[in-house]
């Protein structure tokens, strides 16, 4: 008897943008694995029972590599368990929800993803700043603040991404910010943009 595994967004760290589906899944769970990023109230619409694995990451700190956590997602769904992998934001957007939805095809475990309130459009909507504006910014364009570290050529293209829309958004980027600005200017993005 297999279970099955929910990949579900828990929104941008607050806990009232997690949506209802992520709620009702999370009171099914028999077993949550968490990330780092997620709201810890969350944790209290699981069930009392549930087992609760903490799977967070750092920039130099993983509590665990991410082939455990596939393996883990694996374990407890071939026990016929329900599993719920709960990672912050959208699981689909700059997460490894594609790495762990591909282990789970490969054990024939059935999974469903659970989209979330993305921190693209609600982190700057909380600080008062629209991502579009039909005065100024009629596109958006979202980029990784930093690719995978043993990744030996960037796939960032920066002559492409400095011109590609109006407002541009990286994720995960704050160490990264001085590399970031400068490869926007040498590329031609103007200096004194917003």
């Amino acid at each position: 008897m297999k279970g099955k595994v929910y990949l579900v967004g828990a929104g941008p760290g607050d806990p009232k943008l997690v949506t209802v589906k992520a709620l009702e899944v999370l009171q099914q769970a028999d077993v949550v694995i968490y990330d780092r990023l997620i709201s810890p109230q969350l944790l209290m619409y699981a069930r009392a029972d549930a087992l609760k694995l903490y799977v967070g990451k750092q920039k130099d700190r993983h509590t665990l590599k991410q082939e455990e956590i596939n393996r883990n997602l694996v374990k407890y769904a071939q026990q016929g368990k329900t599993v719920v992998r709960l990672k912050g934001g959208d699981p689909a957007v700059f997460g490894r929800v594609g790495e762990e939805a591909a282990e789970l095809v490969k054990h024939h475990i059935p999974y469903e993803l659970v989209p979330g309130v993305s921190s693209i459009y609600a982190v700057p909507a909380y600080a008062g700043i629209p991502i579009t504006h039909r005065d100024h910014a009629s596109s958006f364009y979202v980029v990784t603040g930093h690719e995978k570290p043993e990744k030996l050529v960037s796939s960032l293209k920066w002559q492409h991404i400095a011109h590609a829309a109006d407002t541009l958004i990286f994720l995960m980027g704050v160490s990264r910010l001085a590399t970031i600005r400068e490869q926007l200017l040498l590329h031609g993005r103007s200096p004194s943009t917003p």
